[in-house]
């Protein structure tokens, strides 16, 4: 019995909450997977699992159990990485999660930058407004662009861009640009969807954060399309700058409600707090810092 191998089993179990999904990422069958589960059990003389046909949950023993075995496989993957890193070689893969735009827009320019440096990582990048758990280990690191950010979350700021609000001249000229959020509410909008602030747009009135509900008749998850959208006359939009910078430059967009735009929208690199970190993720993490260092997103 390989106790490691049924260990690691057992930790992504618990991770990502069923046998089969386990046996697929292991690539083998759940009839395996329950065998590695009886054989650690079986060793241990304890139940760590309660199964039932609906769901599994942690026993007080299986609860222990997998905090100390996670710190300890986390350990053994730090040792592998120092030992490996002694040549000084950075090589390895990165798997990142970024917003849609951020990461299609500004990601791709920095990650070709960064291998250039070190041409023996791979990174795999995936585009999603809503960030990953990094506890099932899928990500390495997960980008955030945020006004505000989970305590406990272990994150480097590397940039930051503004949140604000857009119209496109012709629609300006058959309509007068609002000029206080309560004027907001009687013209059509176009949603950013998949935020934390749900169906409401964020502004900074004199200092204080409010929050105003819009009568929407788009929405995307995409803001570049709810920019074009914009550009069209179809109603107004509000975005980080990043997402409406191309258009803004084109004169197919202006901001509007300026008084009320969140000035400092941070960017940041999240990962899970570890007490070894890979060279390959800090010295990308110390890249994205260097890259961006005069890149605020803000015009």
């Amino acid at each position: 019995m390989d106790k490691f191998n049924n260990m690691r089993v057992f930790c992504r179990i618990v991770e990502l909450g069923t046998f089969s999904a386990v046996a697929r990422e292991m690539k083998v069958s759940s009839m395996m997977v329950s065998k590695y589960m009886a054989q650690l059990e079986s060793s241990l003389g304890v139940v760590l699992l309660n199964r039932t046909t609906r769901s599994l949950s942690l026993t007080s023993a299986g609860e222990a159990y997998y905090n100390r075995s996670k710190q300890l496989l986390e350990d053994l993957a730090d040792l592998e990485a120092t030992t490996t890193q002694l040549g000084e070689r950075i090589k390895g893969h990165i798997k990142i999660s970024a917003p849609i735009d951020f990461g299609g827009m500004y990601m791709v320019p920095a990650i070709e930058a960064y291998l250039r440096q070190f041409p023996e990582v791979k990174i795999l990048m995936s585009l999603d407004n809503r960030p990953p758990n990094l506890r099932t280990g899928s990500f390495d690191i997960s980008i955030l662009v945020t006004d505000s950010l989970d305590p406990g979350v272990v994150a480097r700021k590397f940039t930051t861009t503004e949140l604000c609000t857009y119209a496109a001249p012709s629609y300006l000229a058959c309509r007068s640009a609002p000029q206080t959020l309560e004027e907001l509410t009687a013209h059509p909008c176009l949603h950013y969807i998949d935020t934390p602030h749900g169906d409401y747009w964020l502004f900074n009135d004199a200092g204080e954060s409010r929050k105003i509900k819009t009568d929407w008749l788009l929405a995307s998850n995409n803001g570049r399309a709810l920019c074009q959208a914009a550009a069209l006359g179809m109603g107004i939009v509000q975005a980080p700058r990043l997402s409406a910078e191309a258009f803004l430059k084109q004169g197919e967009l202006v901001e509007i409600l300026p008084q009320y735009k969140i000035t400092q929208l941070a960017i940041y690199a999240t990962y899970l707090q570890r007490r070894f970190y890979p060279a390959k993720l800090t010295s990308f993490l110390d890249f994205l810092v260097r890259y961006f260092a005069d890149e605020a997103l803000t015009g």
